[in-house]
C-alpha cells in the first residue's frame, strides 16, 4: 500500500468516523463525552492533515538482529538425573 494510498483510507476514515460522532452527538446530545470525542476526532484531522504535508518517507529495510541459533537436539539426560519433579512431591521421599 503507498503512502498516497494509506493517507487517502485515513482521511475517508477519519470522515467516517465524524459522520458517526455527529449521529451519536444528535442522539445524546451535546454532553462533555460527546465534547471530547468531537475534539479527538478534530485532532485526528489535523494531524492526517499534516502527515498530507511531509514528503512520503524512504522506505527502510528492516535492521536485522544477531541472529541466535537455537539448538533443537536432545539434551543429555544425566543433567535432569537427580532433580525432582515439582508439583509432584518428588520422587526422593
Amino acid at each position: 500500500m503507498t503512502v498516497t494510498t494509506e493517507l487517502s483510507h485515513l482521511h475517508r476514515t477519519v470522515d467516517e468516523l465524524r459522520s458517526i460522532i455527529d449521529s451519536v452527538r444528535g442522539r445524546y446530545g451535546d454532553i462533555p463525552a460527546v465534547r471530547r470525542l468531537v475534539g479527538d476526532v478534530d485532532r485526528l484531522d489535523l494531524d492526517a492533515a499534516e502527515l498530507d504535508t511531509l514528503p512520503a518517507p524512504e522506505a527502510r529495510p528492516v535492521a536485522a538482529g544477531p541472529v541466535h541459533v537455537i539448538d533443537d537436539r536432545p539434551h543429555d539426560p544425566s543433567l535432569w538425573a537427580d532433580a525432582d519433579d515439582e508439583g509432584l512431591g518428588g520422587y526422593h521421599r
